[in-house]
């Protein structure tokens, strides 16, 4: 007789802090744009924006620089996590996410919708701290 076991378990290489980097941050960005961009069915939403207001915010230049800018910086990461070495890598990815922790949390004034914002809040630091604790833990070589 013949034993024919056979393994079921899937073969889980370990992924590179690059690619786990540069994965989150494409999330982190997908995710806060559609944040921004589901907050337009919030009644009154369109008004406002008509108005030439978006939350307090008069929408000017500024307004629109900063707004790209807090996208852009995302989608920059994306790239950054791939391209740069590993330690410039690994202090870029520790002061860009730490720095985002708090402008996520500013979503919280949006005002009525707290369950929208809070849900926006909740996943978006979620996917910070995963990309804190992967570039904090980023593994060394003996020298």
């Amino acid at each position: 007789m013949t034993s024919t076991e056979t393994t079921t378990a899937l073969h889980d290489p370990p992924m590179p802090v690059r690619s786990r980097l540069a994965a989150t941050w494409a999330s982190f960005m997908f995710f806060y744009v559609y944040v921004d961009h589901l907050h337009l069915y919030k009644p009154g939403a369109i008004e406002d924006i008509l108005a030439g207001v978006v939350f307090e915010f008069d929408i000017s230049q500024t307004f629109a620089f900063t707004s790209l800018a807090l996208v852009g910086i995302p989608a920059l990461m994306v790239v950054l996590s791939t391209a740069l070495p590993a330690r410039a890598n690994r202090t870029l990815n520790l002061v860009v996410a730490s720095l985002y922790i708090p402008v996520s949390v500013f979503n919280l004034s949006g005002g009525s919708w707290l369950w929208f914002y809070g849900l926006g809040v909740v996943v978006e630091v979620i996917l910070l701290a995963y990309i804190l604790r992967s570039a904090w833990a980023w593994p060394r070589t003996a020298s």
